[in-house]
């Protein structure tokens, strides 16, 4: 008498059964989605256009106002837009390979060498503002009062955490590392916009010079912290 196995009546695959899901029907997790991905390098590319075009502004206001202050912190934090803008470019160029439909050997590629440009221009940024606020402080060189400089800091304040939060997002979605460090460049505007604003206000109300610098001294650690990371390629 023949197996119920051997009759095929108890050979039907079950929901554990391994690659017999029907196509376009994976688990979640378990398959490339290329129309999700797709969705979200768009929702990327908008993102980091919208970062590279509020900080072409921020760079000119913020080091026009800077210079015209003598504000250190000020003029360091236009430059860090600068900066920012240029890892923005370089991410932007990446995704652009991706959706190009480029193979999985180029994309890594790009990948790889966005996030260690994205990583130099950290440690470019603490190398300058740290030199600077040093002089400053060493040379008790006092800025002006910048209410252009307040308006600007408190601007992006609210502006740069909202957008590092939704491009962390997107970075998951495309699952690129060097997005995920430009996203945390953003963080890091938001962070020194913090800083600015409390030594602008607290040189403007209570004439305290040095809140400037230090101020600016205060990100240091972390920049470099995070530019060793993204050379390095750590997560």
């Amino acid at each position: 008498m023949p197996s119920r196995a051997a009759d095929g009546r108890d050979a039907q695959p079950g929901p554990e059964s391994p690659g017999l899901e029907p196509p376009g029907l994976e688990p979640p997790g378990t398959g490339p989605d290329p129309a999700r991905a797709a969705a979200w390098r768009r929702v990327a590319t908008f993102l980091v256009g919208a970062t590279a075009a509020w900080n072409l502004v921020e760079a000119g206001v913020a080091v026009w106002a800077g210079v015209a202050a003598g504000s250190i912190a000020l003029v360091g934090f236009g430059l860090d837009s600068v900066i920012e803008l240029a890892a923005a470019l370089v991410v932007l160029w990446r995704l652009r390979v991706e959706s190009a439909g480029a193979d999985e050997e180029a994309v890594e590629a790009s990948e790889r060498r966005v996030r260690r440009f994205v990583g130099v221009t950290f440690l470019a940024l603490a190398a300058y503002v740290g030199a600077e606020a040093g002089m400053k402080l060493a040379g008790r060189e006092p800025p002006g009062e910048s209410v252009v400089g307040i308006v600007l800091a408190a601007a992006s304040l609210v502006l740069m955490p909202l957008l590092a939060a939704l491009k962390m997002r997107a970075a998951a979605g495309v699952g690129s590392a060097a997005l995920r460090a430009e996203a945390k460049e953003t963080l890091a505007c938001a962070l020194l916009s913090a800083a600015l604003l409390a030594g602008l206000v607290a040189n403007a109300v209570a004439g305290w010079w040095w809140a400037d610098p230090v101020a600016a001294l205060a990100m240091v650690p972390w920049l470099v912290r995070e530019g060793v990371e993204a050379v390095r390629g750590d997560d």
